[in-house]
């Protein structure tokens, strides 16, 4: 495209279409395209296609088949809104005012009434940041129109991008006194926990906890011993919120509306209060806290052969971070010789308490990590597939002022307890599902065929993957993925093939039955180790005491002892469960979108002070906006829009993802080296803009 450019597939003229039978579907938008996920896969929508629908809004798309047999589809109409309020810049606009959103997506104005005194009333002066609520939908025919429910501030406040962003997805800070105070009256009682025949006593047993060095709760614990035949015995211990929260009590009923907690840059928004989740639900090293315990057995090849869930009583011995349990784990590696003194302090110090229990904490690590990289082995040859996803996180300090980025990658000592929670996670998952239980299982439907033809072309034009590969990748086996993944990781072409192939997957969801998990090649999942900050990993917990006690204690013993899911008679948790997974679903959804914009806004807060800077980078992605560039001095990401491309006409192929000069012939795709200069922000937005100044090709 570039100044006034195109695509490829676009300068022909509109093809012709044959009209095929519609379908309902809930609408994505995103910079430059949108697409509806219907049952039958994912379809693009043109941007005029949209008409009136938002993004997240239910409709009634038409298939059309147009040039190449690619199916796109048309909004015929809204069934249900998903959004309820925007956040956006007030401008008069003649005798009414204007809210021009913020969210980029969507691509509406709304208007202010003459009639409303909203903005008066509030204060609200021109460019002002607001919060409006919607009272009338755009149509074909009418502009939306809103009322305003808060200033949310101007630009120079340096909390207000954080802060659009939350009344964007309708967060906010605090937790309702009723839930407070109910929270507040709980205690840690172990003794009398004890009393209950079913939980077991071991705190006697030696249990880490290993997370971030900035961690404040520590939901998970893992302990792990060799046995006789060169196997395994696995022990996670997950903090027992289900005993402190009651079936439909003040903090249920919060923790159930809000689904999840809520990580963004500077602050973290929790589904439960404070109390809990860093106090009593907190697995803090030299204290007893009440656990849901899962043991797992396993052979030398790390193959379970027995597993059992209960609840417990435990005491964590050693706390470590994720920097100071890799610095024990890489001790001999030349290539690790450089130390952080701090790390180095913190591994001693984990290391003494070790010993102070009669443990050596290092081979304690290495047979955890042995145990590790035996089920990364099981995983792959079932077909669990692994995508290389390096995590952008922006560096604050104590006044909330961006002053890094760094990327968090996965390490030994992350992986360790990664492959400890899938596990869990899967024999939480095989016990509910074996007795056809209701509960929140985590799915993963297959992908598309569709969206894995796409990626499978892109990535054959692009040179990544060979036909075979790319057949098998047409197919959906997800050993040709995991192949893929595999063969391009540390190459030029791993960008592509991890994001190209990640794109084309569905995303997992929330639903009351068992229907698999596609990417981890499990027959059974859930969410069962963060129940402090998951919903739906509560829920497997009361689930899965419910059916320990009815199965460990006699039935009159078993009633009177069994968590209350009911409410409404014994079917009651049968009929909300749906719902509750669809939330949890949507919430995970919108959270995770605020986490990713939050950290967006703090890397532009971090480049408006470095206009004009220079660094070479790799393109990420290209597309009809431009081409997206990751920076090697951050690894923040830049977009290079089309304008900013050169002084020419760009073509935009969407099939091998390049971008090329008309004039020059210059080519920019996936894995390009440049260098760039930074050469504008938009803090609120979260944009990040570039310039190109020079292309040097792939990197080989």
């Amino acid at each position: 495209m570039g100044r006034g450019g195109h695509s490829k597939s676009g300068r022909r003229g509109p093809a012709r279409s044959r009209r095929l039978p519609g379908l309902t579907g809930t609408v994505r938008v995103y910079d430059s395209r949108a697409e509806v996920e219907t049952a039958e896969g994912v379809y693009r929508l043109g941007l005029r296609s949209l008409r009136e629908a938002m993004p997240g809004d239910r409709v009634y798309v038409s298939l059309h088949r147009g040039k190449g047999g690619a199916r796109r589809a048309v909004v015929e109409h809204v069934i249900e809104r998903a959004t309820a309020a925007i956040v956006g810049v007030f401008e008069p606009a003649g005798p009414l005012g204007a809210v021009r959103p913020l969210d980029a997506r969507i691509k509406q104005d709304f208007f202010v009434l003459p009639t409303d005194d909203s903005p008066r009333r509030l204060g609200v002066g021109v460019g002002d940041i607001v919060s409006a609520r919607i009272v009338g939908y755009p149509s074909r025919t009418e502009s939306g129109v809103v009322t305003l429910e808060r200033r949310i501030g101007d630009e120079n406040e340096p909390s207000l991008g954080i802060e659009c962003i939350m009344a964007r997805y309708g967060f906010a800070d605090g937790y309702p006194q009723p839930a407070v105070e109910e929270a507040s009256s709980l205690a840690v009682d172990v003794e009398s926990a004890l009393a209950d025949p079913l939980r077991r006593d071991i705190r006697d047993r030696f249990a880490v906890t290993i997370d971030p060095v900035d961690a404040r709760d520590f939901d998970d614990a893992i302990s792990v011993a060799r046995t006789v035949r060169g196997g395994w015995v696995l022990g996670v211990h997950i903090a027992d919120v289900s005993h402190y929260v009651d079936w439909e009590s003040a903090i249920d009923l919060e923790a159930r509306r809000r689904s999840t907690s809520v990580y963004l840059a500077d602050r973290v928004l929790p589904m439960l209060p404070e109390r809990l989740c860093n106090d009593l639900c907190s697995l803090r090293p030299d204290e007893d806290r009440l656990a849901l315990t899962v043991d797992i057995e396993l052979d030398a090849q790390g193959r379970v052969r027995a597993y059992e869930p209960y609840p417990s009583a435990i005491r964590s011995r050693v706390r470590m971070d994720y920097d100071a349990a890799d610095m024990l784990l890489q001790e001999g590696d030349r290539e690790a010789e450089v130390r952080d003194p701090a790390v180095c302090g913190r591994a001693e110090a984990a290391v003494r308490a070790a010993r102070a229990n009669g443990v050596d904490l290092r081979a304690f690590l290495r047979n955890a990590d042995a145990l590790a990289r035996a089920r990364r082995e099981i995983r792959r040859k079932r077909g669990s597939i692994d995508f290389d996803t390096p995590e952008i996180h922006v560096l604050l300090d104590e006044a909330g002022v961006p002053v890094d980025v760094v990327t968090r990658e996965r390490t030994a000592a992350t992986s360790l307890i990664e492959e400890a929670m899938l596990l869990a996670n899967e024999c939480a998952a095989e016990f509910l599902a074996d007795r056809d239980l209701v509960c929140a299982y985590r799915v993963h439907e297959d992908p598309s065929p569709d969206s894995l033809a796409a990626a499978a072309k892109t990535l054959t034009e692009l040179g990544a993957v060979e036909g075979g590969l790319a057949a098998g990748i047409m197919l959906g086996d997800p050993r040709a993925i995991n192949a893929a993944v595999g063969d391009a990781a540390g190459t030029a072409f791993a960008p592509q093939v991890n994001a190209l192939l990640l794109r084309a997957q569905q995303r997992a969801v929330y639903k009351p039955h068992n229907g698999g998990h596609y990417a981890l090649g499990a027959r059974a999942y859930c969410h069962f180790t963060s129940p402090i900050r998951r919903y739906p990993d509560l829920l497997a917990h009361r689930v899965l005491k419910l059916v320990l006690a009815k199965h460990g204690l006699g039935k009159r013993e078993a009633a009177a002892r069994e968590p209350r899911l009911t409410g409404k008679g014994p079917r009651a948790l049968e009929a909300i469960c749906p719902q509750l997974c669809r939330q949890a679903s949507d919430d995970e959804r919108a959270a995770d979108a605020a986490a990713n914009a939050s950290q967006k806004v703090k890397v532009a807060q971090l480049y408006a002070g470095r206009i004009g800077e220079r660094d070479a980078g790799t393109v990420s992605w290209a597309s009809d906006l431009g081409a997206f560039v990751r920076l090697d001095a951050t690894g923040a990401e830049g977009l290079i829009r089309m304008s900013a491309l050169g002084d020419e006409w760009w073509d935009f192929d969407d099939v091998r993802l390049t971008l090329t000069g008309e004039s020059t012939g210059t080519r920019i795709g996936l894995g390009y080296r440049v260098v760039v200069e930074v050469a504008s922000v938009n803090v609120l937005r979260g944009h990040l803009d570039l310039k190109l100044i020079h292309v040097s090709g792939p990197v080989s």
